[in-house]
């Protein structure tokens, strides 16, 4: 009998101990425009009583019965739990929509197609193909003086929706470059940012826009009143891969120590690139460590070779330009390439929008709470489903600069609150 006793009591501890825990919220997402929305962005901050592995996302009115709608669950310090789930949802003019979330601990037992895409790769010199490598990481971190720009293929961070795809590159310049599609899709993974002869006869896109020492799209750079001031000197430099997909990518660029001017304190600045998908747009969000508001930054956009301008004087640019997407001496191979370019800036940070000179459009901003965020845009005139002439392109920009206030608009809330 004492032995029985003892069984049972192990099997309950066992039961414990191995039962999951599970949560129910509801997400209610308002759309206070008049106006319809897609792919609107919902992030949801999740309890951490519960760790939580799995979920099921479902309209209120379907019930727990139902597939779950996608998610994805992301872990966004990197302490190994995950703290916000995200989704996407289309929503029609002054539309409300309630979904019922359970949070689970059990491990998933579904996935979903990957609308996005995202990789870091150390070259493989044992492989010659450019599009071919297999050496995949999810984050480094380099001393100052490491030339980490020609340790990595595609050298630095790369990421993708459907209609557009981004790099940064890992050196003291920090460049976001772009690639352009022909047809929507993911292909990163496929082409690794060089795709061969044979991917662009079956119609992959390439890199459409050389960048050298300009802003690129939308690259910060420090100020020292008359020029750009690149990242040369900072204790280290990382790039991570925080979020990959299957809807949201976020990329985080860090650089420790960084010493702007040489006289200056050196500050410590994190980069979060965000691309989700059914958007060409990525959200740039800076955040500074111990760092004067009043310090000057600069960013914008390079001076495609005769390019067409275009600004509203309130913190939203863009150009329209064709030119070489290589240096001169790589060009055998590749195409003149028309791009539209875009950066819209909160006003409240805008300093002083300059001219353009030979290489750039640049724009004086000032963090604000050790703060700053923008947008950047592009699109290619490969695209069968985007933009081919500047005129189209600007008047995208105007519509672009309105529905980012719209998205101001749409109102998350969850109960009861995690």
């Amino acid at each position: 009998m004492r032995n029985l006793l003892f069984l049972v009591f192990i099997a309950i501890n066992s039961g414990i101990h191995t039962s999951a825990q599970t949560r129910t919220l509801t997400v209610v997402v308002d759309n206070l425009s008049n106006l319809p929305q897609t792919d609107v962005p919902v992030a949801v901050a999740l309890p951490h009583d519960i760790r939580v592995r799995s979920a099921n996302l479902v309209p209120s009115q379907n019930g727990n019965g139902y597939s779950s709608l996608p998610y994805q669950l992301d872990d966004l310090d990197d302490d190994g739990l995950n703290d916000e789930l995200f989704f996407l949802t289309d929503l029609e003019g002054n539309e409300k929509r309630s979904f019922a979330l359970t949070l689970s601990e059990q491990k998933p037992t579904e996935t979903f197609p990957p609308r996005v895409y995202a990789d870091m790769m150390l070259t493989n010199k044992k492989i010659k193909e450019s599009n071919k490598q297999d050496l995949y990481i999810s984050q480094l971190t380099v001393e100052n003086g490491t030339n980490a720009y020609n340790m990595l293929h595609h050298h630095g961070a790369a990421f993708e929706s459907e209609l557009v795809g981004y790099r940064i590159y890992f050196d003291h310049r920090q460049t976001v470059d772009i690639y352009g599609k022909y047809r929507k899709g993911l292909e990163l993974r496929q082409t690794q940012f060089y795709p061969d002869d044979e991917q662009k006869a079956l119609g992959f896109g390439d890199d459409v826009l050389w960048v050298g020492n300009t802003l690129g799209l939308g690259t910060l750079r420090g100020w020292d009143g008359e020029q750009p001031k690149m990242l040369n000197d900072v204790a280290h430099r990382s790039q991570r891969l925080v979020a990959t997909g299957p809807l949201r990518i976020i990329i985080e660029v860090k650089d420790r120590q960084w010493r702007v001017l040489p006289d200056e304190e050196p500050i410590t600045m994190s980069i979060r690139y965000t691309l989700c998908a059914g958007h060409r747009d990525c959200s740039v969000d800076i955040s500074f460590e111990d760092t004067p508001n009043e310090k000057l930054f600069v960013t914008g956009l390079i001076n495609v070779k005769g390019s067409k301008a275009y600004t509203n004087q309130k913190g939203l640019r863009g150009c329209w330009g064709t030119d070489w997407p290589v240096s001169a001496k790589d060009s055998i191979g590749h195409k003149r390439e028309t791009v539209g370019l875009g950066i819209r800036i909160p006003k409240e940070n805008v300093v002083e929008e300059r001219p353009a000179d030979k290489d750039n459009y640049p724009i004086i901003v000032r963090p604000k709470d050790n703060r700053l965020h923008y947008d950047i845009v592009f699109t290619s005139d490969n695209e069968s489903f985007g933009y081919h002439s500047a005129d189209d392109w600007f008047l995208f920009l105007k519509e672009w600069d309105k529905q980012l206030e719209r998205s101001k608009l749409v109102n998350i809330s969850v109960s009861p609150k995690p």
